[in-house]
């Protein structure tokens, strides 16, 4: 099945609005969340995605998101 690239790019910018808006949610802000680009030229059916880099409050807070869940 060969996915166009506009399908993909579409597809990858809805999770990140979903994952974005669940972060939110839970206090977590990631500012470099976004679709690797360079990845929508691969082979791959979806693209990657970029969480990018975070400080260590944004960090901490994720991890006690993480942690909370699997209580």
């Amino acid at each position: 099945m060969v996915v166009r690239s506009a399908e993909r790019l579409r597809a990858a910018e809805e999770v990140v609005a979903q994952l974005r808006g669940e972060l939110d949610e839970v206090g977590v802000s990631l500012p470099s969340l976004g679709v690797d680009v360079v990845s929508l030229a691969s082979e791959s059916t979806y693209p990657l995605l970029e969480l990018g880099r975070c400080n260590l409050d944004t960090a901490l807070r994720l991890a006690a998101v993480l942690h909370a869940v699997r209580r």
